[in-house]
């Protein structure tokens, strides 16, 4: 499965069932959905995965399992997002083959290039703007950043980091095929409608 040309990613927390959240992600018109879920157990990341690879399947969109190359190769998920702590692109191309979408979190342009380099399928940017989603000891990034990265890889590159639809659209105007958020939509009283409003200003 191919990436969309814009598209919206939803990651889970710990916050709602994984599976619920995928739902509703994918209702809202979400493209993508990662499951993240740091403190479960590879039972749990299993069975969840299983369930939201065949939501996503009924939505056409891609379903990315975070760090876990185990569980994206035992459901043949479409593809596994990874962290710079975690197995290398290029070790995970290998394991899951020339079709999986592989993700590669970077900060700047000298991590995008060897992404890039290592065969990964995009690359996620971030923290673009301040957030409490995640624990985070460097400053933001900041739009130009996306700008820089874009200029020297040829990879789409999905934002990360404190996005909402107020910041949305300038953050696609900078240079970012998707956004990915977390807290936009988990921490939504109605995350249908969260993520609908994040599509519309993406293709605003």
């Amino acid at each position: 499965m191919n990436l969309p040309r814009r598209f919206l990613c939803v990651i889970t927390d710990d916050s709602r069932c994984p599976v619920e959240l995928a739902g509703m992600a994918l209702e809202g018109g979400a493209r993508m959905v990662q499951l993240r879920r740091k403190n479960a157990s590879g039972r749990e990341l299993y069975e969840w995965s299983v369930r939201m690879q065949e939501l996503c399947r009924h939505h056409e969109a891609v379903f990315i399992v975070n760090d876990r190359v185990d569980i994206a190769l035992a459901i043949q998920a479409d593809g596994v997002h990874l962290g710079q702590q975690d197995l290398p692109a290029a070790a995970a191309r290998k394991i899951l083959g020339p079709d999986a979408i592989i993700g590669v979190s970077v900060s700047g342009v000298a991590e995008a290039l060897k992404a890039e380099e290592h065969g990964a399928s995009y690359i996620g940017l971030g923290h673009i703007y301040p957030t409490f989603s995640k624990d985070k000891p460097t400053p933001p990034l900041g739009t130009q950043a996306i700008g820089e990265v874009r200029k020297a890889v040829g990879l789409p590159i999905v934002a990360i980091g404190g996005i909402d639809p107020a910041n949305a659209p300038e953050v696609i105007e900078a240079g970012a095929a998707g956004i990915a958020v977390i807290s936009a939509v988990t921490g939504a009283p109605d995350p249908v409608s969260a993520s609908k409003e994040l599509v519309r200003r993406i293709w605003q």
